[in-house]
């Protein structure tokens, strides 16, 4: 099968992906930036690099650039329509448009039954103040997109919030606010492809960020079937087969679920199970064209 893979050309998922592929399929790989669009009577190609994405069997998505308003917008459109014409993508355009947005993945999971952290999203910086006093002063602010930890800052002094939130309002950001639980410096990180979950537990005792891009140990994950229960719901919740799924232990005792990552990374969990993941997504993506 031919396979397009949108992701940056040093990409180590995509020389995975190769990897795995060996002779069996041929991946390409395309980039977002360079993604056209030709209309005329009777059709509309979608195009990257001068090549139809039509043309492939089936389009995996291993990374969402970011881009003005009006790229982000018809780079999803592009996806949308791609999908409409019978292309396969994996993860669906609507799976990717929802997990990529914290708030609207916070609230899909709150929605399915998840227990969340008490959340607060507004755009005024006197808003902000009082969200901020609202989550006992002790919060994580989170950019409303992005993932692996960037951008994410922890805020427990009014002066420095106040300052943080004035900074970012005149630059246009949502002020997306979680109060912060407190924790064991550990959290399990499931990875679901289909009906098959694979985890593992990542410790940080340096840091209350426990992701492996941040210095956390990686360790296997016993998938007890209430936690494949929770991811395969989890994912279920965006509209992602294939998703990374975060959950956080508190010391309250409740298990909080923290994000869906519907461009999910393998590379730890690969190396800590010493599991094929780039064999097994592509063993999907193979098994779902078939059955269309």
């Amino acid at each position: 099968m031919r396979f397009a893979v949108l992701a940056s050309p040093d990409s180590w998922y995509l020389r995975d992906l190769r990897r795995a592929a060996g002779e069996r399929h041929q991946v390409e790989v395309l980039p977002f930036s360079q993604i056209s669009a030709r209309s005329d009577t009777k059709r509309t190609s979608l195009l990257s690099e001068g090549k139809d994405l039509a043309e492939f069997d089936a389009v995996l998505v291993r990374t969402m650039p970011p881009g003005s308003l009006e790229q982000v917008i018809f780079r999803m459109d592009a996806l949308l329509r791609l999908e409409a014409t019978g292309t396969p993508i994996f993860n669906p355009p609507r799976a990717i448009e929802t997990a990529v947005d914290k708030f609207l993945t916070t609230a899909r999971l709150q929605a399915a039954g998840f227990v969340v952290p008490r959340t607060i999203v507004c755009q005024d910086a006197d808003e902000a103040m009082e969200a901020f006093a609202e989550l006992g002063g002790r919060v994580v602010l989170k950019p409303l997109f992005g993932g692996e930890g960037r951008g994410i800052t922890r805020l427990d002094d009014d002066q420095l919030a106040l300052r943080a939130f004035k900074m970012l309002v005149p630059l246009g950001a949502v002020l997306y606010m979680q109060e912060f639980i407190e924790h064991e410096g550990m959290d399990p990180r499931l990875f679901v492809c289909g009906d098959r979950v694979l985890g593992m537990r990542r410790r940080n005792p340096h840091d209350w960020r426990t992701n492996v891009s941040r210095g956390a140990k990686a360790e296997a994950l016993e998938v007890t079937d209430e936690f494949r229960s929770l991811a395969l719901r989890a994912a279920e919740s965006v509209g992602a087969p294939i998703a990374g799924v975060d959950f956080l232990p508190g010391r309250d005792g409740q298990l909080y679920a923290i994000e869906v990552n519907a461009v999910p990374g393998w590379q730890a969990l690969s190396r800590t199970l010493q599991v094929d993941v780039a064999a097994m997504v592509l063993e999907f993506v193979e098994r779902q064209i078939e059955r269309r």
